[in-house]
């Protein structure tokens, strides 16, 4: 889940300040390029990472619920939910076949007891057997073969689909569950209206969860995620919807290369955004996702990597210049496959706070030079534990009692001056280094960890706070203090989410909420508007 990556993320992030201390076929009719290259002006810009593909994502993005559902699971009456007897998958990860008194199941949206869009849905599949779902079902309005027509009722809680029979040698597979109103325009455009609308005028969209980046098992090319999968949710969504996004949204893509992908993967994936991303666009490059945070499996992957290649003693070390070296080698394949870069960002990252690391992996071998931007998130955090430690020195027993006035006043007077200091810091980094200053992930970061996720007192001053006009202003104030310092791209930490005790990181929570009830999504928008009549921020320093 999202929120538990964020809860591993803290994890990482504290034991590095330890460390640092001591040392094909598509069913859709996809956008196509239509304009000209443009010179590249870099400027202040609002980005926005997108959430990841789930079926507890609250921001309905494809109009085809099968896009985020679960794997299918084997169920059987009597036993746990997912422990019936197993059976074996298609490539796609549907069922071959099924046990006699045994049924697949799917949850297709887990949404918190909060409403889905309720109507009648066309269900198009392939294949021969029987498909329910359940109690969410009203009525059936027609089933013929391939084409299922049912009245859906949200009231009825989440959605789950269950094939209850399929035929061996002409199985069930590649169903579509289409949201209603879409059965006629759902193979010519796969995105939702108001998703398409709600995010329409940023400069940059960064793929990084809707890619399934952080703990991906994805080594080669025949290894990655293609339309005809079952869900997007296991391997992320495909590079060719990807690129379809970018296009419709007119918005530059920015992907996370998965840390094991080979060079044949990366090659493929160049050509693939090469051909299909609108040349007026710039595709920014990272390679994976926080391979520096120890709670996640690449970065133990380029501890071992850097470790072999003998790049460092110690791992933590060994990590960060295995991902100075990677970068780089995906960034000279991905210069190979587009003739130069005029149409790339080459991403180096660094760990807000911790600058020793960033120079490191920008100095390392000269990677500097063959980058384009330094990425930090300058987030605005206060993360509160059970116990005071060095590191976390309030706790959910104090910080649960202050109320709104007192966490403001904290927020404005303590966290906020910390996350500007950061981005003056690494300001100094990117103007001495070349670099662009870009924010790959960034907002407020309201938490409890070791425990105090638990306290509600906590988690209920938190989510409040983030539906007060005051996070609005607040936003606003650190958002002018990111284009004051020079900062330009900034990718918002998330876009649609539900908030819970792990974290509030979406902008809103519900793909139904109103815009003008979120305090932090307007003031998000605003600013990004406010930059459409404004100067260039500070331009870059020219490269040595």
């Amino acid at each position: 889940m999202a929120d538990r990556s964020r809860r591993r993320l803290f994890f990482g992030s504290l034991l590095l300040l330890v460390l640092a201390g001591a040392a094909g076929w598509t069913v859709f009719a996809l956008s196509t390029p239509r304009h000209l290259p443009q010179a590249p002006v870099p400027c202040a810009a609002l980005g926005i990472n997108l959430a990841g593909p789930c079926d507890w994502n609250t921001e309905l993005p494809f109009i085809d619920l099968m896009r985020f559902s679960r794997a299918w699971s084997p169920q059987q009456k009597g036993v746990p939910f997912g422990k019936g007897p197993a059976f074996e998958v298609d490539r796609n990860g549907y069922p071959l076949s099924l046990a006699e008194g045994t049924w697949a199941e799917s949850p297709l949206l887990s949404f918190f007891g909060h409403k889905w869009p309720s109507g009648v849905y066309h269900v198009f599949y392939q294949g021969r057997g029987r498909l329910s779902f359940g109690a969410s079902a009203k009525s059936v309005v027609s089933d013929e073969p391939g084409h299922l027509v049912v009245d859906l009722d949200s009231a009825k809680g989440d959605l789950h689909l269950s094939i209850l029979a399929t035929e061996i040698g002409n199985h069930i597979r590649d169903i579509h569950v289409i949201m209603p109103g879409f059965e006629n325009s759902w193979r010519k455009n796969p995105w939702s209206p108001s998703f398409l609308d709600r995010w329409r005028g940023v400069k940059c969209v960064r793929f990084m969860d809707f890619m399934a980046t952080n703990n991906s098992t994805i080594r080669t090319w025949s290894e990655r995620p293609v339309i005809e999968d079952s869900t997007f949710a296991a391997r992320g969504v495909p590079v060719e919807l990807l690129a379809d996004l970018s296009n419709r949204l007119m918005a530059d893509p920015w992907v996370c290369i998965p840390h094991m992908a080979d060079d044949d993967y990366v090659r493929q994936f160049a050509k693939c955004l090469r051909d299909r991303v609108d040349p007026a666009l710039r595709v920014h490059i990272e390679y994976s996702n926080e391979v520096w945070n120890s709670g996640f499996q690449q970065n133990k992957y380029a501890a071992a990597q850097g470790m072999a290649l003998g790049l460092a003693k110690e791992p933590w070390v060994a990590a960060w210049l295995y991902t100075s070296r990677r970068s780089v080698e995906i960034f000279r394949i991905f210069e190979e496959v587009f003739g130069g870069t005029r149409r790339l960002v080459r991403i180096l990252p660094a760990q807000s706070g911790n600058l020793f690391m960033a120079k490191q992996i920008l100095e390392f071998e000269g990677a500097a030079r063959r980058a384009d931007a330094i990425a930090i998130a300058p987030y605005m955090g206060l993360v509160v534990g059970t116990e005071p430690t060095r590191y976390v020195p309030l706790t959910a027993g104090e910080v649960g009692g202050w109320g709104m006035d007192k966490l403001f006043e904290h927020l404005g007077a303590v966290v906020f001056p910390e996350a500007r200091k950061s981005m003056k810091e690494y300001r100094g980094l990117a103007v001495d280094s070349g670099l662009q200053l870009v924010a790959y992930e960034g907002g407020q970061h309201l938490v409890g960890v070791l425990g105090a996720e638990n306290d509600a007192t906590l988690t209920s001053l938190f989510l409040a706070a983030n539906a007060d006009p005051r996070m609005g202003a607040l936003y606003s104030t650190y958002l002018d203090a990111w284009q004051e310092e020079g900062g330009m791209l900034f990718c918002h930490f998330s876009s649609v989410a539900k908030w819970t005790k792990w974290g509030s990181w979406g902008l809103m929570e519900f793909y139904d909420d109103n815009p003008a009830d979120s305090p932090k999504f307007r003031a998000v928008r605003a600013w990004a508007e406010g930059l459409k009549s404004s100067k260039p921020a500070q331009k870059p320093a020219p490269a040595p």
